[in-house]
C-alpha cells in the first residue's frame, strides 16, 4: 500500500514540475531558454522605443564604431539617400531645365539693342578669369560625379552596363574627393577678388522688380554686378563653403565627427549642392547661349561697349571716368594702321 500511495505522488508531480520549468510564470527558475525569447510583438516595441538612439557593445579592436550594435538613425538617412534625395534632385534640376526651355521659346536669345558697337571694354582680367574657370571646370565634375551618386544606378547603368559603371563612378570618386581642394580654394578666392562689388543695396530692389530686363522691356541701372549676379555670388559662395565642410567631413570619416555628425554632412551637402546644380544651369544658359555677348566677359575678358552699357551702365560710367575707355578691336586696330 505504501508503494502504491509513493507512485500515485509521483504521477501527480511529474505534470507540476515540467509546467514550472517551461513557464515563467509559475514560481522557481526557468531551465527552458526558449522561453526567454520576446514574442514579435515585443522585439517592435523594443525597436521603436530604440528610434534615435544608440546600442553599442564592447570591443577589444580599436575601431570603436564596429561596437554599434544598432543605430537607428542609419535607417532615416537610407530612406532620404534613397528616396527623398532623388526626389529633390530630380525636382530641382529637372524643373530648372523645363524653365529654361519654356524661357528660351518665349523670349529667345536676348540680343544686344543697337547692335554691336564694334568698341570693347575690359570686363574682368586674367586672374579673375583663370579663378572663374577653375571654379567653374572643378565644379562642373564635381557635380557630375555627385550626380552619378544618386542617379547613376537608375539612369547611367542601364545604358553603360555593369562593368563601364563601376569604373566609371570608381574614377568619379576619385575625381569628386581631390577636386574638391582647388574648388574650396577657388570660392576663397572669389570671396575675396569680387565681395566689394557685390554687396547689395537699394539699387538691386529696383533691379528685382523691374525683371532685370530679362522680362519686360527696359534695362534698370546697374554697377558692374547686378542683383542676379549678386545672388548667383552669394550663392556660390555660401553654398559652395557648405558643400565644402561637410564633403570634407564625409571625406576624412570619423576624424571631425561621429556616425549621427555625418549622416547629418552628407544630408547637407546633398541638398545644397542639388540646388547649387539647378541655379549653376540657370547661370551657364544665360552666360552662353541665353544672351549676346555674354560669353566675351569669361573668355577674351572684353565686352561689346553696348552691351557692357545695356546692362552695367553705371558701371561704364565709372569706368569712363577713371580713363578705361572702350578701345576697338584688334583687328580693327590692325587695320587702321594699314
Amino acid at each position: 500500500m505504501r508503494a502504491l500511495v509513493l507512485a500515485l505522488a509521483l504521477l501527480v508531480a511529474m505534470p507540476v514540475a515540467g509546467h514550472a520549468q517551461t513557464n515563467p510564470n509559475v514560481s522557481g527558475t526557468p531551465t527552458n531558454p526558449t522561453s526567454m525569447l520576446p514574442p514579435v510583438a515585443d522585439e517592435l516595441e523594443v525597436l521603436k522605443a530604440l528610434q534615435g538612439g544608440r546600442v553599442a557593445g564592447r570591443i577589444s579592436i580599436p575601431d570603436q564604431q564596429a561596437a554599434s550594435l544598432i543605430q537607428p538613425g542609419g535607417r532615416s538617412w537610407r530612406d532620404f539617400h534613397n528616396v527623398t534625395l532623388a526626389w529633390v534632385g530630380g525636382i530641382a534640376v529637372l524643373g530648372m531645365l523645363s524653365l529654361l526651355v519654356v524661357f528660351r521659346m518665349m523670349k529667345g536669345r536676348i540680343p544686344v539693342e543697337g547692335g554691336l558697337a564694334g568698341r570693347t571694354i575690359q570686363r574682368f582680367n586674367g586672374l579673375e578669369r583663370a579663378n572663374h574657370w577653375m571654379v567653374a571646370s572643378t565644379f562642373i565634375i564635381l557635380a557630375l560625379s555627385g550626380l552619378n551618386l544618386t542617379f547613376g544606378r537608375h539612369v547611367l547603368l542601364p545604358v553603360v552596363g555593369p562593368e563601364a559603371f563601376t569604373a566609371i563612378s570608381q574614377w568619379g570618386k576619385y575625381a569628386h574627393n581631390f577636386l574638391a581642394f582647388p574648388f574650396t580654394l577657388g570660392i576663397v578666392v572669389m570671396l575675396l577678388l569680387w565681395v566689394k562689388d557685390n554687396i547689395p543695396n537699394g539699387r538691386d530692389v529696383k533691379w528685382l522688380t523691374s525683371g532685370g530686363g530679362l522680362v519686360g522691356d527696359g534695362h534698370p541701372d546697374s554697377e558692374r554686378f547686378n542683383a542676379g549676379q549678386k545672388g548667383i555670388f552669394w550663392i556660390t559662395v555660401l553654398g559652395g563653403a557648405a558643400v565644402a565642410v561637410t564633403g570634407y567631413m564625409l571625406v576624412f570619416p570619423f576624424f571631425f565627427t561621429d556616425i549621427a555628425g555625418m549622416q547629418l554632412s552628407h544630408i547637407i551637402h546633398s541638398i545644397v549642392s542639388v540646388l547649387m546644380i539647378a541655379v549653376m544651369l540657370a547661370h551657364i544658359y544665360i552666360g552662353s547661349i541665353g544672351m549676346e555677348g555674354a560669353s566675351d566677359a569669361m573668355t577674351t575678358g572684353q565686352v561689346d561697349l553696348n552691351w557692357a552699357k545695356q546692362h552695367h551702365n553705371l558701371w561704364v560710367e565709372k569706368e569712363m571716368a577713371k580713363g578705361r575707355g572702350a578701345t576697338p578691336p584688334a583687328g580693327a586696330q590692325a587695320a587702321g594702321g594699314d
